[in-house]
């Protein structure tokens, strides 16, 4: 692999503008794409293999043009104190906005009418109105939203409070001035590693070109592929992160080629085929950990890892071409003015311990202590998984000043907290030789059941095969008591169906939540081990070890729970929630744990190709397992620790999104970063080498046979230029000119 890639560097130095024009035409068409492209709707969200989903399905069908799908919102009425909200007046004015939201917009489907639909709660304080629309969230216009926002402000209320909860308010997340910031201190981060304004902005440039080509593909594609808002907010998070990374560490490869007295294209060679051979893994480990997040069979996460994915795969084509093409205009500048007129001068400094050297022999010195340190320190960290609560979110998560959560709260305190989460049970009585006295007998038995507050009339379809009815549960939607209700009602759907023949399924946001939650857990086990599985054989590829692998499992493990439990300490404890923008704690989300097991094994196997490749090569080429440690740390220890810092400040900047799904996510992955390249990579893993010796590198002698060589620290590569000068090298070419 490193020849082919060496080849590559050249090749793309050499033709350089070729292949800018080519990178330049990608960007312009997918722009193109996503500037021509039908606006995308909400992505649907549904999940095969589920009851909830089961049940969604068939009203789809049994109940046809009822908009299942579509939009919702409760408009909240609380009369002044000391009235009611039957009062005449207060009733009025109630009637009059009712009457002007379904004026206001084609896309209304429905609007209930609180003083017949029973939307009055027992004091007379209290009413809703239930509003459907006949299109997804996302699918509103302007005019309706505005039509539905405008009944807090209409003219008559005097004193009565309106608030308004549902999806129809819903809107894509916004991230804020915060995520610029993290761009920010990651030019500051390359112009400080580089010393040169020029090799700072390379990386910037081409992740940024990057992530153009890979969101405005995606926006391109939305319509088509059903994606939403949060695929490309992660394409964006993801594609930036491992753009700037891949794009670091060839560039300071060809740096150190251009060093060591190599013409721009040989260095350009020699950078790709070293340097980049670790960029083609570690961009591999995080492509197997996205696109394996498929194996949850939840359409909207197997979306979401694969786009992300596409954008990595981008990022590594990039580093592998466009850095090289844009370091040949860049020539020998690429340097700070200081080096460049010591290598003009042929001026050879003496190599002097850097940082890495000296934290390498600190922790060679007591390994003991730092594995002990860093393995209690982590466990420390993880303590607060121990209560970790998932769910999915709803409106009591909303912060305490939207109108989302005072109305969550109104309806909570006047109806019962249940309200806000109601369980939608459908009786299918198609197969029953009596569908009425089927569904007179579900509804007994809801009645009989533990925590029901509520239970509405049986509503038929026009066939009379088919009939949905509501349960309101005593417990808040969130709460373990709910999701014991739901459990109970399937429980008693299987004698319903011996005696009936009528089938009995439970739905609505609740119970599809609840269903999410243990399909996550259900599929965590299996996911991890096919991730770990597949890029543990990937890594004993790249490093010809069995026990290196195995630490960096072992030690990504260690850094992915200990980030679950900060995000617990921090999105559901509330420690530091002020410092983060945390305006409401609640349950963690339920997709969180296994997104971050993918995202982060994929990110932690990239600080672990970088830097134990370097030790890798050190070692094959006669040192010492300790020297190739030292080794390792001198040449990768700054670049790595500017990629972790770069990592970290891109995905804190999503932290002041408005999306609590997107701010979790982007604290989680800095987090996680943050413990894993400081305290795993920088510490553990120089304390187990150092522990294991030769043993490091042990590889039995029949596995060493089946294993593709693929020679990523690129030791054929160097025998080969060794033997001749530069086998690819034409005496008559035009040298490489600025």
């Amino acid at each position: 692999m490193a020849t082919l890639l060496y080849k590559l560097g050249k090749f793309a130095l050499r033709r350089r503008h070729f292949v800018a024009l080519i990178w330049v035409a990608l960007l312009a068409l997918a722009g193109f794409g996503a500037a021509s492209a039908p606006t995308a709707a909400s992505s649907s969200f549904s999940v095969p293999g589920t009851e909830a989903q089961k049940a969604f399905d068939l009203l789809d069908q049994r109940f046809p043009g009822s908009s299942a799908d579509g939009a919702t919102a409760r408009v909240v009425f609380k009369a002044p104190d000391g009235e009611k909200i039957t009062d005449a007046a207060n009733k009025a004015a109630v009637t009059k906005t009712i009457a002007g939201l379904k004026s206001g917009s084609d896309q209304l489907a429905s609007a209930t009418d609180p003083f017949t639909a029973k939307g009055v709660s027992k004091d007379g304080t209290t009413a809703y109105s239930s509003v459907k629309y006949r299109v997804t969230s996302m699918e509103l216009t302007d005019a309706t939203r505005n039509s539905l926002k405008g009944v807090q402000a209409e003219p008559g209320h005097k004193g009565l409070v309106v608030e308004i909860g549902g999806d129809a308010l819903q809107a894509p997340p916004e991230t804020g001035p915060s995520e610029i910031i993290g761009v920010l201190v990651a030019a500051i981060v390359l112009v400080i590693t580089f010393g040169s304004l020029l090799a700072a902005g390379l990386p910037l440039l081409t992740a940024i070109i990057g992530v153009g080509i890979g969101v405005s593909s995606i926006t391109a594609l939305a319509s088509a592929l059903d994606l939403g808002t949060t695929t490309s907010t992660l394409a964006m998070m993801i594609g930036l992160a491992v753009g700037i990374d891949y794009a670091l560490f060839i560039v300071s490869r060809y740096r150190a080629e251009l060093a060591e007295g190599h013409e721009r294209e040989e260095a350009a060679g020699r950078a790709v085929g070293t340097a980049g051979s670790a960029v083609v893994f570690a961009g591999l480990t995080v492509v197997i950990a996205l696109v394996g997040l498929s194996v949850v069979n939840i359409p909207m996460l197997t979306k979401m890892g694969i786009a992300a994915a596409g954008t990595v795969a981008i990022a590594v084509l990039i580093a592998l071409t466009l850095i090289p093409a844009l370091l040949g205009y860049a020539g020998k500048r690429v340097h700070g003015r200081k080096a460049r007129k010591a290598l003009e001068n042929h001026v050879v400094t003496a190599e002097k311990p850097n940082g890495g050297t000296r934290w390498a022999q600190f922790v060679l010195r007591r390994p003991v202590w730092m594995l002990v340190a860093g393995v209690v320190g982590l466990g420390a960290a993880a303590v607060p998984v121990a209560s970790l609560k998932m769910g999915m979110p709803d409106g009591g998560w909303q912060p305490p000043h939207t109108t989302q959560r005072k109305a969550y709260d109104t309806l909570s305190d006047a109806f019962g907290p249940g309200f806000n989460g109601p369980l939608v049970t459908v009786v299918d009585a198609r197969k029953s030789q009596d569908a009425k006295g089927a569904v007179a007998r579900v509804e007994k038995e809801m009645h009989a059941l533990h925590g029901v507050a509520v239970v509405t009339q049986a509503a038929f379809n026009k066939s009379g095969d088919t009939a949905t009815i509501t349960v309101i549960p005593k417990s808040k939607p969130s709460s373990a008591e709910t999701e014991d209700l739901v459990h109970a009602i399937r429980d008693e759907s299987a004698a319903i169906k011996t005696d009936t023949g009528a089938e009995v399924l439970v739905t609505g946001a609740t119970a599809m939540n609840i269903d999410v939650s243990q399909k996550l857990n259900d599929a965590l086990i299996p996911y991890l081990a096919l991730v770990v599985g597949l890029a543990f054989l990937l890594l004993m590829v790249v490093f010809r070890s069995v026990l290196v692998p195995l630490k960096a499992a072992l030690g990504f493990l260690l850094s992915v729970v200990a980030a679950l439990g900060a995000v617990v300490a921090v999105y559901q404890w509330g420690w530091l929630g002020s410092l983060f923008g945390v305006e409401q704690t609640g349950p963690i989300m339920s997709m969180m744990p296994i997104f971050m097991v993918g995202v982060v094994f994929g990110l932690a196997m990239d600080y672990e190709v970088f830097l134990v490749t370097r030790m890798r090569e050190a070692y094959v080429h006669g040192e010492q397992p300790a020297d190739a440690i030292v080794t390792g740390f001198r040449h990768g220890a700054r670049v790595v620790t500017a990629a972790a810092v770069i990592m970290i400040a891109v995905f804190s900047g999503f932290i002041g999104s408005s999306e609590q799904m997107v701010k979790m996510i982007g604290f989680g992955l800095a987090i996680a970063v943050f413990f894993d390249a400081f305290v795993v990579r920088m510490t553990l893993v120089p304390a187990v080498l150092a522990l294991l010796g030769n043993r490091a590198w042990w590889l039995p002698k029949w596995l060493d046979r089946v294993l593709p060589n693929v020679d990523v620290e690129g030791d054929r590569l160097r025998k080969q230029l060794a033997a001749q000068q530069d086998p690819y090298s034409d005496k008559d070419r035009e040298p490489a000119r600025a």
